[in-house]
């Protein structure tokens, strides 16, 4: 039990402190994020700058802070997107007839089969980089491990008794939906969010990094460690900076994740205690 605490309550922590720099960067930052000073490039940590300065001058911290917003927008819009059709269709396909959801599940196994940043290059060469390509295709590539995982735990509730009772006292399907399905997949579905904001965190940087993600000038974490890494050699501390914050991020939801599963989980609970 104690070990289980601990893991949600770390990871909830790492993602509050996340959430609050996110807020944060609404009301404060040290400096202008966006303004150039030549003459401060590559400065050190010191008093002034906390975490020195790039190539161009601005202040890292500050960019650091208001690079939360790119990241932690494009996670949570991303991760709306994959829940809403991951649990559409995971529910859809459960309770659809063989003709039905075969096809369903072999379209959902293809997309599994993408990876989620070689996705949403496709579609950025498409349709050109942006913060809205890159959120509907990490949101579409996540969308189908959610589908399968709903699926799974759907057919599994469908042949609970208390199902059966409903669909014998002529329950519809939708009611059956609302009064059975959805809350039991309640808890699955808070890890499952968890564990998909990880990912979507992640799957932003690297676009980012790539070039295929938030747009200059606004600060983003991936591409500012794309930008700080070629100063690896004269100033290798830099790049740190930007990789501590997304690994914070990512590291606290899924901690966040698991801490959830095992606390929501009636079998691990009886295992843990």
């Amino acid at each position: 039990m104690k070990q289980r605490n601990s893991t949600l309550v770390i990871g909830a922590s790492l993602v509050g402190f996340s959430i609050a720099v996110f807020l944060l960067s609404f009301f404060w930052t040290p400096y202008d994020p966006l303004e150039i000073n030549p003459e401060l490039s590559l400065t050190r940590p010191s008093a002034a700058h906390w975490l020195g300065t790039d190539e161009n001058g601005r202040d890292i911290l500050s960019n650091i802070i208001v690079g939360s917003r790119a990241t932690l927008v494009v996670a949570m819009v991303s991760v709306m997107i994959c829940m809403l059709l991951g649990v559409s269709i995971g529910v859809a396909t459960a309770m659809s007839p063989k003709w039905v959801e075969s096809p369903a599940v072999f379209g959902v196994d293809i997309l599994l089969a993408l990876p989620t940043v070689l996705l949403a290059i496709v579609l950025t060469a498409v349709y050109g980089p942006s913060t809205s390509t890159a959120v509907v295709a990490i949101g579409l590539a996540l969308s189908a491990p959610v589908a399968q995982v709903t699926r799974r735990e759907v057919k599994s509730i469908l042949l609970a008794d208390y199902v059966t009772a409903a669909k014998t006292s002529g329950s519809g399907s939708l009611r059956i939906v609302r009064k059975h399905i959805l809350p039991n997949l309640r808890a699955s579905l808070f890890v499952q969010a968890s564990g998909a904001s990880a990912i979507a965190i992640l799957a932003e940087a690297t676009l980012s990094y790539l070039g295929f993600g938030t747009p200059p000038p606004d600060p983003s974490w991936g591409r500012m460690m794309a930008s700080l890494q070629q100063y690896l050699i004269v100033a290798p501390i830099f790049p740190l900076w930007p990789g501590l914050a997304i690994v914070i991020t990512v590291l606290g939801f899924n901690l966040l994740g698991d801490g959830l599963r095992e606390a929501l989980d009636p079998t691990l609970r009886r295992q843990t205690d």
